[in-house]
């Protein structure tokens, strides 16, 4: 998992509420095994709309409960794909935001006027370590603090998923083999 720091750039903007995992990643897409190439289908059935248009850029910036429905992780896989490293949002669904953050999609949650300044400026500044979105408007820079858990904080910063934080104990774990090794299987004597 690559390690996150800032993320600056333009933001797409899908400004719609309550969006659920179907939507992200229709179910059709999910017999692949592999976690590459759901770009592709991200937002399929709203992609053929006449007037769709979500460029790929770094920063998403979308509605309230984002991510609502089934758990499925093909849903971050699939907005990583495409692009995107952070997601800007009033609110999203626990799992999704769990699922984001284990792949290294950076959810944030902010107030319905942050969100909407932030998609009015068009670009935008995240700032992991400092916790903190800036963006550019019509009257200078402004900023918003977004809390995050510590824990995910550090992962994310590490670049560390699941297997990266284990093998961070890869020493201890060694010693506790090392303790155990018999030689041999054990028998029980009778």
């Amino acid at each position: 998992m690559k390690a996150i720091e800032t993320i600056t750039g333009p933001v797409s903007v899908l400004n719609r509420d309550d969006i659920d995992t179907d939507q992200i990643m229709p179910k059709q897409f999910l017999k692949r095994v592999e976690r590459t190439g759901f770009g592709e289908f991200l937002f399929y059935d709203w992609a053929k709309e006449a007037d769709w248009n979500l460029p790929r850029n770094p920063i998403l910036v979308t509605g309230r409960n984002f991510g609502c429905g089934s758990s499925r992780e093909h849903a971050p896989w699939g907005l990583e794909d495409y692009g995107f490293q952070a997601i800007i949002a009033q609110s999203f669904a626990d799992i999704f935001y769990s699922n984001c953050t284990k792949i290294g999609l950076l959810p944030i949650a902010l107030s319905a006027e942050d969100c909407h300044a932030i998609a009015q400026a068009g670009s935008a500044q995240v700032d992991l370590a400092g916790q903190e979105v800036r963006w550019e408007g019509g009257d200078g820079v402004h900023s918003a603090h977004f809390e995050i858990d510590q824990d995910i904080k550090y992962r994310l910063l590490n670049g560390l998923d699941d297997v990266g934080m284990t093998l961070q104990q890869e020493e201890a774990i060694a010693a506790y083999e090392g303790s155990r090794e018999r030689q041999g299987p054990v028998t029980n004597a009778l």
